[in-house]
């Protein structure tokens, strides 16, 4: 009798072993090892909604307790009027040292897509022209993406759409399969910057070349170098100037965030 039941007790533990090991490689699509993906509800101008499909892979150089900068990411989806499956790509590039961008505007308008990004840290920010508005501008022709001017950007375009600040991380907070473009939206409203709640068409003050130039405090950051404090001080929210020290390098007893944003 002892001997059946524990045969039988193997059986189930040997059966919460392999559910386990179900739900794990099921969870692995979503957020798995080596990797982030999720889907968005992404609501254009006109107030239609696509789904778009996100992966991140982060990896490199990077401060003890603080997560690798983000390697290479990818943004898919189908153009609604002919049906034509749609891929960008943000590559490892060495010269940053990592992905280039930070997604925040997809549209669409007469079959034909629109990608706005934003230079994710200093060195893509120069590297990609000092763009002021921060804003670098591609449209999907002819089958690949090309990079066009702000001027170029149909003026109806007006509201980012995309999760854009540490995508996986929020993506993992809002806890849905495909996040919601009210929660998108939810997101958005904590920033404080009017160039993170529109797509903004002017020159800014605050994103002059002051900001990129030797005069002015300076932060420090862990491969030697130092960045001026502007950097820090016009991201959209405190999250994100402390996520901006973690791609830069900057050490917690450097990072200068907590201070700007104290009281915001």
């Amino acid at each position: 009798m002892k001997t059946v039941q524990s045969v039988m007790k193997r059986i189930a533990n040997l059966g919460l072993i392999l559910m386990m090991g179900v739900n794990m490689n099921a969870n692995a699509g979503w957020f798995g090892l080596g990797g982030t993906s999720w889907k968005e509800e992404v609501l254009l101008h006109d107030g239609s909604k696509i789904i778009a499909s996100r992966t991140v892979e982060r990896g490199g150089r990077h401060e003890i307790g603080q997560q690798p900068p983000i390697k290479e990411q990818s943004l898919s989806f189908t153009l609604p009027g002919t049906n034509e499956s749609v891929t960008w790509e943000d590559k490892f590039t060495e010269d940053v040292g990592g992905a280039n961008f930070l997604p925040m505007q997809l549209e669409i308008r007469k079959d034909t897509a629109y990608l706005v990004v934003h230079p994710m840290g200093s060195v893509s920010y120069n590297k990609w022209g000092s763009p002021n508005p921060p804003y670098v501008v591609f449209k999907f022709q002819n089958k690949e993406w090309n990079q066009i001017l702000l001027q170029e950007l149909p003026a109806e375009f007006t509201t980012p759409n995309l999760i854009f600040s540490s995508p996986d991380d929020e993506a993992k907070k809002a806890g849905q399969p495909i996040i919601s473009a009210e929660v998108i939206k939810s997101i958005y409203a904590r920033y404080k910057q009017p160039e993170y709640k529109t797509i903004v068409r002017t020159t800014l003050d605050h994103w002059k070349p002051r900001l990129g130039s030797n005069s002015g405090e300076k932060v420090r950051t862990g491969e030697g170098g130092w960045i001026g404090i502007g950097w820090f001080r016009d991201q959209p929210s405190l999250e994100a100037c402390l996520k901006y020290c973690e791609r830069e390098k900057v050490s917690p007893r450097d990072c200068p965030c907590n201070t700007l944003f104290k009281g915001k």
